[in-house]
């Protein structure tokens, strides 16, 4: 081969150049994914909607955490722990005690005379609380009897509600049974052990799965109360989270307020499930939630994004070098602390002045992000580029800005959506617990008492009450509020 076929075979300077430009187009590409995976590795409660529970147990590298970790909680100014004037809690003595033991003096430890006559210088009592003596259960047996009458007619009496078979377990036992399984969330088997060993009720798994079953269906009216109670309200919270039923994901959405809970699962997440749940096709009050696309199908409906998830994220923007995500945290941190001092000096809003301060500024925070993200200028209807997870946080916050801020605008409105997160951290305790649901049906039961014990405990009743109630056939249902 002679030396100028050589040099015949060997690149241009033109092919050299698109070589280079696409290696530089593939390393660009390659930073990219590996910035994208470092941020998911980095995410954790604090800086993402990841619960607590996935963090681990490993303490954060103080060169990581840069020597100190952000919190989203504000300092109160207060030294830590019970405060001046605080009366604390403690087992506070009966006046008629239901028992009365008298330890006596009888004879002098000095000398050994008898002290029975002696006067009574000095008396010192204490009280002891504790559980009494377990009982046996109780049997009560009911008969039924017919008479004829004169005219010939027979007529019958009735067994109560619930004696239903020849022999049969009561209301309280029943009751403690969906308690410690629905509400304590033991397991079926070892809630059957406490009631065989404490009460001395060798109950069945079979049996007590057919208690929640029978509890469950009974809460037809209370569940159709509360979803026309909630489609009602002035202000309600929404969110969803994820649960493995009969073999798959499928998923449980909350619809709740200080006083109601309404629990339902679904296969789809998005806006099937929100119309079977049978709350936003009628609501026309405000929806706080974390900002998931299907929401916005509801258009009658004003919408509050929760102010915890935006704070979450702006650590996490933060982490990523983003300046105007520091500035950002801080605006929505000193607006929600205006909001609650306002509250508690028993104003209705923050002034006109106030609030043409705090918009001035958020919009001066959102030019600084765009500032820091130049590529974002033109964001139109055009092709878009992928963006980063604070990009799309920039965007989201400079075109939904009347939502973040309706907490500021509306007192009734909430700073963040923690109340449908708390009626929902429940659920995922019992998916810990039992790792799924094994079939739709028993979800739906679970979900059910779930939202009547609830309900019940945020307006006062005791559960196990609530649930006596339920097992008397005779369930409690929350009276709407009045005009």
């Amino acid at each position: 081969m002679s030396p100028a076929t050589e040099v015949s075979r060997r690149p241009s300077y033109a092919e050299l150049g698109a070589l280079v430009a696409l290696q530089a187009q593939r390393i660009a590409e390659l930073e990219a994914l590996v910035a994208e995976l470092r941020a998911r590795l980095d995410q954790n409660s604090r800086n993402s909607s990841k619960p607590p529970s996935s963090d681990g147990y490993a303490k954060e590298p103080v060169e990581k955490s840069k020597g100190k970790k952000r919190s989203l909680r504000r300092r109160s100014g207060r030294k830590p722990g019970g405060q001046r004037g605080h009366e604390g809690h403690h087992l506070q003595r009966r006046e008629d005690p239901d028992d009365t033991v008298l330890h006596e003096v009888k004879t002098c430890e000095c000398c050994g005379r008898d002290l029975s006559a002696a006067p009574i210088e000095q008396s010192q009592s204490r009280q002891v609380f504790d559980l009494p003596e377990m009982p046996a259960l109780e049997c009560v047996e009911h008969w039924t009897q017919k008479r004829r009458c004169e005219c010939g007619h027979l007529t019958g009496s009735s067994f109560p509600a619930g004696v239903t078979a020849p022999v049969c377990y009561g209301p309280r036992i029943r009751a403690l049974g969906v308690y410690l399984v629905s509400y304590q969330h033991l397991s079926y088997e070892r809630a059957a052990e406490i009631l065989t060993d404490w009460a001395g009720a060798p109950i069945s798994v079979a049996t007590l799965q057919a208690f929640v079953a029978e509890g469950a269906e009974g809460l037809e009216e209370f569940l159709g109360e509360i979803r026309s109670q909630l489609a009602g309200a002035e202000v309600a919270h929404f969110d969803e989270t994820g649960g493995r039923v009969d073999g798959r994901l499928q998923w449980i959405h909350c619809a709740s307020t200080d006083t109601l809970t309404l629990l339902t699962v679904h296969r789809k997440r998005g806006v099937k499930a929100m119309l079977a749940a049978g709350v936003l096709p009628d609501f026309r009050g405000v929806a706080v939630h974390d900002n998931w696309a299907p929401y916005r199908n509801f258009e009658d409906v004003l919408h509050a994004l929760c102010g915890a998830h935006h704070l979450r994220e702006l650590i996490c923007a933060e982490e990523q070098g983003q300046a105007w995500a520091v500035a950002m945290g801080c605006l929505l941190l000193d607006t929600k602390d205006a909001v609650e001092q306002a509250k508690a000096a028993d104003r209705m809003r923050l002034s006109k002045k106030v609030l043409a301060e705090l918009h001035a500024s958020y919009r001066e925070v959102i030019k600084l992000g765009y500032e820091e993200n130049p590529t974002l200028a033109d964001h139109g209807d055009g092709p878009q580029r992928k963006r980063t997870k604070a990009q799309n946080l920039l965007l989201r916050l400079d075109h939904r800005e009347v939502e973040v801020l309706r907490f500021a605008h509306d007192f009734r409105v909430p700073f963040d959506n923690n109340l449908s997160e708390r009626d929902l951290r429940m659920v995922k305790l019992q998916q810990k617990i039992s790792g799924c649901w094994r079939t739709s049906a028993g979800a739906e039961r679970f979900l059910a008492i779930r939202s009547y014990l609830s309900t019940a405990r945020k307006q006062g009743l005791r559960p196990i009450d609530a649930l006596m109630a339920l097992a008397a056939g005779r369930p409690w249902v929350p009276q709407a509020a009045g005009p």
